[in-house]
């Protein structure tokens, strides 16, 4: 989609290539694999175009085989793509995923290093406009690529709250592409003082603010100016809390897990879709829970993400207790 109308949504980062291994193994093991597309900001960008709302994709592709095929991809999804340019000088970004059993977290190898979208900045969105423009979405993934990426993250949540636009942030850990843990903490915590959701999981919330349960950690972030915190628990559902409220929100139950990733990203379509569709909070988190379900039960990073009439099954079957 590269239509000239206003975009609901906005998101930004990196898609990149993903071969998903056909058989289970250590990856020197594995002949074969299946290509799909990998990204946490691309899997939620995805999941909200699949509910229907317009989403505008900020990244550059390499000028390669790889990065063809991702934009094909997030076109035939569609993605408004007008912003994600070529870029002639650097590749588009590998991600090699092994083939998990027993719901364990699959080992995964990236070649990312120097990527198209790793050197994705301010310029980029030059021509961006977010006049009518609904809500952003970021994670702290672009901002540990490369110093030009966390620039950028920096001005979008920036000119996104100067634009009245309702922010979303999941912290997204990725420890291994910072330089040291403080950096990692100072930095992510700087961006969520621009949003107005707050996405953690409990272990991330705990490593980034040095609390323990979830009541305090997403009191650290009200208390930085969030409207509301709505932490991943799991298996176990899900944490929210505001200025009115604060409880558990259950988990669905799966009787077969697939593959984890990509559920902390079906999560956060769920929410985000459900705020802007007018749900509570408590009605995000489930909306996340549900979605976040989905998604452990099939292969691929962002497979399992529905379509609205599935949402609307899944909805229908597991209602909000």
């Amino acid at each position: 989609m590269n239509d000239a109308t206003t975009p609901d949504i906005l998101t930004f980062g990196e898609a990149m290539t993903l071969f998903i291994a056909e058989t289970p193994g250590d990856l020197a093991e594995v002949e074969r694999f299946q290509r799909r597309i990998a990204g946490a900001d691309t899997n939620v960008a995805i999941g909200l175009a699949r509910l229907a709302f317009h989403v505008a994709w900020i990244s550059r592709v390499g000028d390669d085989g790889f990065g063809t095929f991702i934009r094909r991809t997030l076109d035939g999804e569609g993605l408004d793509c007008r912003y994600l340019s070529t870029d002639t000088e650097h590749p588009t970004g590998l991600v090699f995923k092994e083939r998990a059993e027993h719901g364990e977290d699959p080992k995964v190898a990236y070649y990312r290093r120097g990527s198209a979208a790793s050197h994705l900045g301010v310029a980029d969105m030059r021509d961006l406009d977010f006049q009518g423009v609904r809500h952003l979405h970021a994670t702290g993934l672009p901002p540990a690529l490369s110093p030009s990426t966390r620039e950028l993250a920096f001005h979008m949540l920036e000119r996104a709250h100067q634009a009245g636009l309702t922010i979303s942030f999941d912290p997204n850990l990725r420890p291994s592409l910072w330089n040291s843990e403080a950096e990692m903490r100072e930095t992510l915590n700087a961006l969520a003082a621009h949003a107005d959701w707050v996405l953690p999981g409990l272990a991330e919330g705990q490593r980034l603010t040095g609390l323990d349960n979830a009541h305090d950690i997403a009191g650290y972030y009200l208390d930085q100016g969030a409207t509301g915190v709505i932490i991943k628990l799991g298996p176990e559902g899900s944490y929210v809390r505001t200025a009115d409220d604060a409880g558990m929100v259950k988990g669905v139950a799966v009787s077969h897990i697939v593959d984890t990733v990509g559920a902390g990203d079906g999560f956060a379509v769920g929410v985000i879709s459900a705020l802007l569709d007018g749900c509570s909070p408590r009605q995000a988190a489930h909306r996340g829970n549900l979605i976040g379900a989905e998604q452990v039960q099939v292969v691929g990073d962002m497979e399992g993400l529905p379509h609205r009439a599935r949402l609307r099954d899944l909805e229908a079957a597991h209602p909000l207790a």
